[in-house]
């Protein structure tokens, strides 16, 4: 029983992963959302900000990835405020990377993991396309732009 017992454990594991990094995902939508209303057309520059804000209780790591760093979702090119829907194209920089980037606009986060998830989420199978951000609509997944990258992956 115990060759069979371990790979459901480790499934278990892997689905209170997949859950928590949902949680812990929607709570930076939800921190940037707070920070639109206080701050009307601005963008959090970093996640400090949107911590001495308190529009986040905590910081959260990425529950998919040892290091535990995000992939920060921006608006790609360009600083514009306005909000037309959806963004229709989003840019990620690696957390470590935040710094290295000109007047970011932080949206929300993105697993670093390119690992493939038990649980379909938005039709997307890797935790590197589970995207939470501020205006996210799953009905038009925008393209991705990586950091360093000109054309997406």
């Amino acid at each position: 029983g115990f060759l069979i017992a371990t790979p459901i454990w480790k499934t278990q594991i892997q689905r209170e992963k997949e859950e928590e990094l949902i949680f812990r995902g929607k709570q930076y939508a939800e921190a940037v959302r707070l920070f639109q209303i206080k701050y009307p057309g601005s963008f959090p520059k970093s996640f400090e900000e949107l911590l001495e804000e308190r529009c986040l209780r905590k910081m959260f790591k990425d529950p998919m990835t040892e290091h535990g760093e995000w992939d920060v979702i921006v608006p790609y090119g360009g600083a514009s405020g306005r909000r037309e829907g959806a963004t229709q194209k989003i840019l990620l920089v690696p957390q470590s990377a935040l710094s290295s980037v000109d007047n970011p606009r932080i949206i929300g986060v993105v697993s670093s993991s390119p690992d493939k998830s038990i649980k379909i989420y938005f039709d997307q199978e890797t935790y590197d396309k589970w995207l939470f951000y501020y205006g996210f609509d799953p009905e038009k997944m925008p393209e991705i732009v990586y950091y360093g990258e000109t054309e997406k992956r």
